[in-house]
């Protein structure tokens, strides 16, 4: 592990990867051109992130976007490591220097640009089929690419949801579809996709924050919980912070999004997604008791708290 680390790009990767660098005993400076870390979450969760990486000593830096870096070489650059320090006969590589708009400068050893993805469709032949990729493939909701029936692009190639369980998903639709069983995907194929971020306080969510709601023009209501406000809370460290939210469709009484943020709630995720895509009715909900003493209770104190 580097003794000093640059992390550029607070989004998912970025955060992960910072958190994970810190644990190895690098000391770590996270850069991020927005505002806010993980921007596309609720903005508790970014708070809890932040938070958290600042506790565990990675220097955070917002709303400041780097404009140039570049690699000082000090004495004796190049040869072995002193005997006797760590990291014995690796070469020194000198200092990482980001240079940051407004004249400020963050240094470490090495860089890691966690800034986004570019799909690699370079060699597969596109070209000679008539198919422009700019920047990812565009598809249907079979997904084929577009003026051809028999070509069909899945994971990050088509750009919809950059994760691993919904490259898996799209590819079973597209084979469903392959097989004449008509598959399209559903509505939550894309931005609104059930998500992960593996950090500590995890952070999982499924289809609209509040913001993202409000902005496609739905009449929504959020309701919040402690996630740790339930006894089986206990088993992962009493008063943990952490936050639930539902974020409810006041016209349809249906959740249209759910984040959680604390320990392990990664597992909490995949029924906040069955009552998100299969759009169960709340007063049909109310009667799908949780287990006591489990941390699925949460979801009672959740609907208690929306008033049911």
């Amino acid at each position: 592990a580097p003794k000093r680390l640059v992390v550029l790009g607070g989004g998912v990767v970025g955060v992960e990867l910072a958190q994970a660098w810190s644990t190895l005993g690098s000391k770590v400076a996270l850069v991020e051109a927005m505002d806010t870390l993980i921007a596309r979450e609720e903005p508790f969760a970014r708070e809890e992130v932040e938070t958290a990486l600042r506790d565990a000593g990675v220097e955070v830096h917002t709303g400041a976007k780097a404009s140039r870096v570049r690699r000082e070489e000090g004495p004796g650059a190049g040869a072995p490591s002193s005997p006797g320090r760590e990291g014995d006969g690796a070469p020194r590589r000198g200092t990482v220097v980001v240079e940051l708009e407004g004249g400020d400068t963050v240094e470490g050893e090495d860089l890691l640009v966690a800034v986004g993805r570019q799909a690699r469709l370079d060699g597969l032949g596109l070209d000679t089929v008539g198919v422009e990729a700019d920047p990812t493939l565009t598809i249907d909701e079979t997904m084929r690419v577009g003026g051809l029936d028999w070509l069909y692009a899945v994971g990050d190639l088509n750009g919809r949801a950059l994760l691993t369980h919904m490259g898996k998903y799209q590819a079973r639709v597209a084979a469903d579809h392959i097989l004449g069983k008509g598959a399209t995907a559903g509505r939550y194929d894309g931005a609104l996709a059930p998500r992960v971020i593996f950090i500590e306080p995890q952070v999982a969510a499924v289809g609209h924050t509040l913001e993202s709601a409000l902005e496609a023009g739905v009449h929504v209501r959020a309701v919040d919980q402690p996630t740790a406000s339930v006894a089986g809370a206990s088993f992962h460290g009493r008063n943990a912070p952490g936050t639930a939210r539902l974020v409810v469709d006041e016209d349809r009484k249906v959740i249209v999004g759910a984040t959680f943020t604390g320990p392990d709630v990664a597992e909490f995720l995949h029924a906040a997604t069955i009552a998100v895509t299969g759009e169960v009715a709340l007063d049909r909900l109310w009667h799908a008791v949780p287990a006591f003493p489990t941390r699925s209770e949460v979801w009672l104190r959740l609907l208690e708290a929306y008033g049911l």
